[in-house]
């Protein structure tokens, strides 16, 4: 069986951005509903490594966590004030991604999250092959650097960043060519991504057999999966509506023995409400959705 986080994100920005869950909140509920872990967003109001830059303060985060009976499944990183596509001189990002990367450390975290940062219309300004020299270079210093560390790096594409074509996909992880660099593997990307072509610059991209033959393509590049269902829209025509379990259209029955393929470097599933106009309230329902697929498919068959 798969151990179950979710993304304290969804509980911070969007709808959340006013009024945030607070943190002891979330974690003391996320236990009670039955949860192993959190996935942090790693940017305020919760634990983030600018308002707890000492050991002592991380290493009291750490113990916190630990009491209630919760880990840490990965960080997505606060890096998208950076700039990686639009500049020759990635030495600003490389900085923040240190701090991250320390950070996990710190709390024990194994995997670090990154993106593109920049929209896909950055190569109305910089053109494509320029771009991905730079994401390219970039990414392999912080993979080689967060190895040496004992952190994976971990590529959440979507329609909102720039290379969220199959072919990008499968071409830079591939390019990065580093077992400690894989994709992030979000089910309600990968289908906005693979059947709907969304935010795609210039001719469309997409796969017949969507994403789980996107999966297929990636099979043995993935180390971290996120799962969550899609209605086929994008949310504020920016990124992929995150649409809770059964508001959808995905075929996790299909989707899952796929990803059961790859050779995690962990145990985890993370669920992620991103931008849900209710994602506190509808928590406990994708958590009872996520445990029924668990008992389904959490074995690996």
């Amino acid at each position: 069986m798969k151990d179950i986080s979710i993304g304290s994100w969804a509980y911070t920005i969007g709808p959340y951005g006013n009024n945030p869950v607070p943190w002891e909140e979330v974690i003391t509920t996320l236990k009670r509903l039955g949860f192993q872990g959190v996935e942090l967003g790693g940017f305020p109001p919760h634990p983030n490594p600018d308002d707890l830059p000492t050991k002592e303060q991380r290493e009291a985060c750490k113990a916190r966590l630990a009491e209630v009976g919760l880990r840490f499944s990965g960080l997505a990183a606060n890096l998208w004030a950076e700039h990686l596509i639009d500049t020759d001189d990635p030495s600003d990002y490389i900085a923040c991604f240190r701090k991250n990367l320390d950070f996990c450390v710190d709390l024990g975290i194994q995997g670090l999250r990154v993106d593109t940062v920049q929209p896909p219309t950055i190569f109305e300004t910089v053109d494509e092959a320029t771009a991905r020299r730079r994401v390219v270079d970039t990414w392999k210093q912080c993979t080689r650097e967060a190895a040496d560390k004992g952190v994976y790096v971990t590529w959440e594409f979507e329609p909102g960043f720039a290379f969220n074509k199959p072919s990008d996909i499968i071409g830079i992880t591939q390019e990065i060519g580093s077992s400690n660099f894989g994709v992030q593997f979000d089910t309600c990307h990968a289908h906005m991504v693979a059947t709907v072509g969304a935010r795609q610059p210039g001719v469309p991209e997409t796969l017949p057999g969507g994403a789980l033959e996107l999966a297929q393509k990636l099979r043995g590049m993935i180390n971290h999966i996120h799962l969550i269902d899609s209605d086929g829209t994008l949310h504020d025509d920016e990124t992929s509506t995150h649409a809770p379990f059964g508001d959808g259209i995905l075929d996790f029955d299909a989707l899952l023995p796929e990803l059961n393929k790859n050779q995690l470097p962990h145990n985890w599933w993370t669920i992620d409400l991103c931008f849900w106009p209710d994602a506190w309230a509808v928590t406990e329902r994708a958590k009872a959705a996520i445990d029924a697929l668990n008992a389904k498919w959490g074995s690996g068959q």
